[in-house]
């Protein structure tokens, strides 16, 4: 299957407050954010023409920014407003809005004070992350070549480019080997997350979810937890350590890509598909088609 390159594709992206020709929108090589990491991002869905929870996504690209030591140079709003012109200058009806925020080229070094800080927004078409058949039956994981880092070595509680290093190698791996995933335990050994999304368990009828302390607590995380609250069902957020996904009879993740896809598998645990995670994405794809609930 031939791939669609990303950088030779019709259509806008907006870029430091423009809207230019998709294939015009480049940065220079010597750029500090490719060179030492200084990127922020994000990952927003656009169902029926409305970008999903779109200003929580913005302020956490602003906060992400903030923890990675510079300020946007425009206000969540503007952002905001660029993402809907995005979406509506290239006819997106259903895919993804990617904002992305980097140091520019006026440093070549570690250190980047005097670097202008430049934003992008692209949106495009998209399908499901996981096949739709993965979605129905679960997909199947595997342990992470890497894990999490502790928040003293890191700043994970940004969405940073250089944190996703470890979750592409990890995916690779995990890939290679027939998966369709890696499951990612934290630098202590708890369970963590999969590569780019959230993780739950359901474990005696009740919801349990690793304490997001060293990784994002994800928005479409914060969406479904408060889905399973208003279905009446408890929520266990605490460290969880590998052994008990044997006591775990369903696994899903959640994430702006993923939305709420089940696990059936994960090395030698074996999962089912059952009630409450059938449940939570019915009630999720409800939400999320819902024109009222929509706007961020």
């Amino acid at each position: 299957m031939s791939l669609l390159p990303y950088d030779d594709r019709d259509g806008f992206i907006w870029m430091d407050g423009a809207m230019v020709p998709w294939r015009d929108a480049k940065l220079h090589v010597l750029s500090h954010g490719l060179h030492y990491a200084s990127c922020v991002f994000e990952g927003e869905r656009v169902y029926q023409g409305e970008i999903f929870k779109l200003t929580e996504h913005s302020r956490r690209l602003a906060e992400s920014a903030r923890l990675l030591d510079f300020t946007l140079p425009y206000e969540v709003a503007t952002i905001d407003q660029a993402s809907r012109q995005v979406v509506a200058a290239n006819g997106i009806s259903d895919g993804y809005v990617r904002p992305v925020a980097w140091r520019g080229a006026e440093m070549m070094g570690v250190s980047a004070q005097k670097t202008r800080i430049h934003v992008a927004i692209a949106a495009w078409t998209w399908p499901a992350y996981f096949t739709p058949e993965a979605r129905l039956k679960g997909i199947r994981m595997t342990r992470a070549l890497y894990r999490r880092p502790s928040p003293e070595t890191a700043p994970t509680g940004s969405k940073a480019a250089g944190l996703y290093m470890i979750c592409t190698l990890s995916k690779h791996d995990a890939e290679a080997k027939g998966y369709d995933d890696a499951l990612m335990l934290d630098y202590r050994g708890f369970l963590a997350e999969g590569t780019g999304a959230n993780l739950f368990l359901v474990i005696d009828d009740k919801l349990h979810t690793p304490t997001p302390d060293c990784f994002l607590d994800g928005i479409t995380r914060q969406t479904v937890i408060a889905l399973a609250r208003a279905r009446g069902i408890e929520i266990v957020e605490r460290h969880i350590r590998p052994e008990e996904l044997a006591d775990a009879r369903e696994v899903f993740l959640t994430g702006t890509a993923v939305e709420v896809t089940p696990v059936r598998e994960i090395d030698e645990y074996r999962f089912e598909v059952g009630q409450i995670t059938r449940q939570l994405i019915k009630d999720f794809d409800t939400l999320t088609r819902a024109p009222a609930q929509k706007a961020g």
